[in-house]
């Protein structure tokens, strides 16, 4: 048997075994996800827009899901679902390595399968509120619009991952299917949440802080510059602004929204922070004050 061979059943064993498994999200098919269980599928958070969303299966039936537990910052969600009878993924026994051959299985108007090469491994990417998730595997199985939330697959259709992000360079992210993952959306399936705190701002890049500033006559500054505050947030108790410049938190200087995070993840309940704010040319600083850790 020829190598082309070789590849085109492996390609037919993923249509197959992943056949009932993928679904299509949302009315206007934004995105894929995966049987996981009787009852329950697992897609990427940013795919949903509500506690609810509409879930179509291979066959045509169109149902609704209800969110059991998101982890936004992580970007997955799982739902509870009718799946009636639709087949589990199931996990590989380990994630793909590099140049492992792949295949990325996702719903459209009907089963889309694709082939590709992993490209790496540990990949770094920001969820949809900012935050670092690492460990992503790279490859490049092509993935079409409404592609993530599906599965990246082997060659005996077993799931080593789940498509997260299409890259501008054609390449796409997949969090890899190991026992950590395994772990977080066990806890998901079953309906806990992880917290994490929050401060409600929402911060914009800083090649756009830069522009700002500078359009505005203001020397350059080192920082993170709120362009949101969410109603009722601790950054609104504060009285934080869209506009201000968040230069220290505590003792540490912002450089970037990771150092951010990293100072809100180590306080406790019940704990407050001092930032160094900065408001056109006048600088102050803010207390603010947390309550217990959120849901994310």
């Amino acid at each position: 048997m020829s190598a082309l061979d070789e590849l085109q059943d492996a390609a037919r064993t993923v249509a197959t075994r992943l056949g009932t498994t993928i679904v299509s999200i949302g009315r206007d098919g934004r995105g894929s996800g995966v049987v996981i269980a009787d009852g329950q599928v697992l897609t990427c958070a940013h795919n949903l827009r509500d506690r609810t969303t509409q879930v179509t299966f291979a066959d045509g039936r169109t149902t609704q899901g209800e969110v059991l537990a998101a982890d936004t910052d992580g970007d997955l969600a799982v739902l509870a679902v009718d799946t009636a009878g639709a087949t589990p993924a199931e996990w590989a026994p380990a994630p793909a390595g590099d140049g492992q051959v792949v295949f990325g299985a996702a719903r459209g108007q009907g089963l889309r399968v694709t082939f590709g090469l992993v490209s790496g491994t540990d990949r770094t990417f920001r969820g949809p509120r900012g935050r670092r998730v690492t460990g992503s595997v790279e490859h490049t199985a092509p993935l079409a619009r409404g592609s993530t939330g599906g599965a990246l697959a082997d060659a005996q259709g077993r799931v080593v991952g789940i498509n997260t992000l299409r890259l501008g360079d054609r390449f796409a992210l997949a969090q890899p299917v190991d026992h950590a993952f395994q772990d977080r959306v066990a806890r998901l399936a079953a309906g806990e949440a992880p917290t994490r705190r929050r401060l409600g701002v929402a911060l914009a890049p800083p090649h756009v802080t830069r522009r700002l500033r500078a359009s505005v006559g203001l020397a350059e500054r080192a920082g993170l510059l709120v362009r949101g505050v969410e109603d009722g947030s601790p950054a609104a108790e504060a009285g934080i602004e869209a506009g201000d410049l968040l230069v220290t938190a505590g003792d540490r200087s912002l450089a970037s929204a990771d150092d951010l995070f990293e100072v809100l993840q180590a306080l406790g309940d019940g704990a407050s922070l001092t930032l160094g704010v900065v408001r056109g040319a006048e600088e102050r600083t803010v207390e603010v004050r947390f309550g217990a850790a959120e849901i994310a």
